[in-house]
């Protein structure tokens, strides 16, 4: 409590720059007036931080030291006079020299001794800072000016009473051994805040956004931290390892490190430091890629990603992390590092986080429609309609999950489910549509083109839709298309109606069959040669008078069927 109490006295006893250079090492705001600087320096002594005491009690030495040397110089002018004015006054002994020492009667130099007039001393007595505000010249000459025959009297008893005490201003050029080192100019825990990763839910903060203090004009500078494990973050981190034969080894709870630029206006992203390297409990830190340039002389940097340590640190409660890091030193940049304890996510658990919020009205999507397509009504040339595809520009394919960002003012959609596998990948969160931010806070589903995707008058072939005047939307057919089922519509009211009567061959065939007839036998024979002419004449007569009948009757049959013509058999003998 007695600590307490005497830093409090030392923060009341502080001036204005000294309060400021206290609320700049804290990373506190440092402008106000007195009273503001006071309160909030209180403040920050109710927090018990160590660095900050520590910090109270350097300042209250420099000024300390500042009053000594204030003293010092005050006595030693002061004591130095003294044979200075013992010479004046042997020099002005001469009253040719000094004439108006005669009329300076000795009883009124007593007086002036009781009662020292301001105008009456020199700029030697006055603080040193008032000699420091006056011009040189009127230094010189205030130092000559009056010299009474007793002065000396009385500058020895100001100098012994210190009737005028000099007010502690700070010296311009303090001793070495009290200089104040330039790492103080850089506060501890500095007020930075880093952008929120969404493939990361922040369990804990282990420790908080510590600066890069450089010590020394050296190039390469070097920081230590320490940082340490509760038990159940220990147990978290070890239960969520994944030991699986064939699978590499990692952590669902990570220890993740990230790197920041010193600015306290806004949310930071991660950034490296130039020529940073990491080592955790003595062993390497991997880090990212540098990203390979074109441009000569400028060194490559690395890709801004958090950076995994769970492999290296020790998941114990009782033992201490320490993390070494070494980088080039920006003198026109300031760096800061901090360790978080965060669970890692899915793309498909973000999205499930996503359809939880809900889609966005459709309403809302179909007043927008219409506000495009009604703003030119006036103009010569009015947009009547409008062309949407619902294919994702990711994939080409038609969406399942449309969304789009809040910020944008495009009526397109993508695929939430692609987007996030991609940034889940490689994490830009640029739309795929304006290349402009889409960040996951800023992602809504449309529900307008969802009641599209899932309408049954969209037909299956179809992946662009045109948006009309009224909000609504139809299928949008190519011309190509369009000509096709035009000339398919054509043909079929151009040719004319055949009816087609199925008959049953077999059954034809069967019935229109007449039975078989055997063919007629001609017997030719002629034994006597001596047969009259007649005989043979009539006999010839009949053949030719049956082969046509017989021919013409079975024309039909010989040519449909396989069967033999008639049979002839002539007997030679």
């Amino acid at each position: 409590m007695a600590d307490t109490d005497e830093l409090e006295n030392m923060v009341l006893s502080f001036r204005v720059s000294e309060l400021q250079m206290l609320l700049g090492f804290a990373g506190r705001n440092k402008s106000g007036r007195k009273n503001e600087l006071q309160t909030r320096a209180l403040e920050l002594l109710r927090l018990r931080s160590h660095p900050v005491q520590l910090k109270i009690r350097e300042l209250y030495k420099t000024i300390q030291a500042d009053q000594l040397a204030a003293h010092q110089m005050y006595g030693q002018s002061g004591a130095g006079n003294e044979p200075s004015i013992d010479q004046n006054l042997h020099q002005r002994s001469d009253d040719s020299r000094q004439p108006h020492t005669r009329a300076w009667p000795r009883t009124q130099s007593r007086s002036s001794q009781q009662q020292p007039s301001p105008t009456s001393l020199s700029s030697k007595e006055l603080p040193p800072a008032h000699q420091a505000s006056m011009p040189q010249s009127q230094v010189t000459r205030s130092a000559a000016a009056y010299q009474p025959t007793t002065y000396n009297n009385v500058t020895a008893q100001r100098s012994n009473t210190s009737v005028y005490q000099p007010y502690p201003y700070p010296s311009k050029v303090l001793p070495p051994t009290l200089q104040i080192q330039q790492s103080s100019q850089y506060p501890i825990h500095p007020d930075v805040r880093l952008k929120k990763l969404p493939f990361y839910d922040l369990l804990g903060e282990l420790l908080k956004p510590s600066s890069l203090m450089p010590q020394g004009s050296i190039r390469i500078q070097e920081n230590t931290f320490l940082f340490h494990l509760t038990p159940q973050q220990a147990n978290d981190i070890a239960n969520s390892r994944d030991c699986r034969a064939g699978s590499r080894m990692d952590y669902t709870v990570q220890v993740q490190m990230r790197f920041c630029l010193q600015e306290t206006s806004c949310e930071q992203e991660d950034y490296f430091p130039p020529g940073v390297g990491v080592k955790v409990n003595g062993k390497l830190c991997p880090l990212p890629n540098p990203i390979p340039t074109n441009k000569s002389g400028v060194e490559p940097k690395r890709p801004p990603r958090p950076v995994n340590i769970s492999p290296l640190v020790k998941l114990s409660p009782t033992v201490g992390n320490q993390i070494q890091i070494t980088w080039s030193a920006d003198y026109g940049r300031r760096y800061a590092v901090a360790v978080y304890l965060v669970r890692k996510l899915t793309s498909s658990e973000l999205l499930n986080r996503l359809k939880t919020k809900g889609a966005r009205h459709s309403d809302y999507t179909r007043g927008l429609i219409k506000e495009k397509l009604n703003e030119d009504a006036d103009s010569e040339i009015a947009t009547t309609s409008l062309r949407v595809s619902l294919a994702c520009p990711l994939g080409k394919m038609r969406m399942s999950t449309p969304c789009r960002s809040s910020t944008c003012s495009h009526l397109q959609c993508f695929d939430a489910s692609l987007f996030l596998q991609m940034n889940e990948r490689k994490p830009t969160w640029n739309c795929p549509v304006c290349d402009k931010p889409a960040l996951y806070d800023h992602l809504v589903i449309d529900g307008y083109f969802q009641e599209v995707l899932l309408s049954n008058k969209l037909l299956a072939d179809v992946n662009e839709i045109q948006l009309l005047q009224d909000g609504s939307w139809e299928n949008l057919v190519s011309k190509k298309d369009r000509d096709k089922e035009k000339s398919d519509k054509s043909d079929t009211k151009s040719r004319p109606k055949i009816d087609v009567d199925t008959v049953d061959l077999d059954e034809g065939n069967v019935a229109s069959t007449p039975e078989k007839k055997s063919a007629p036998v001609i017997d030719l024979i002629s034994s006597d040669e001596d047969d009259d002419d007649n005989d043979y004449k009539a006999s010839s007569k009949k053949g030719a008078t049956l082969l046509p009948k017989k021919s013409q009757s079975n024309h039909s049959a010989i040519s449909s069927t396989s069967e033999s013509p008639e049979l002839m058999i002539i007997d030679l003998e």
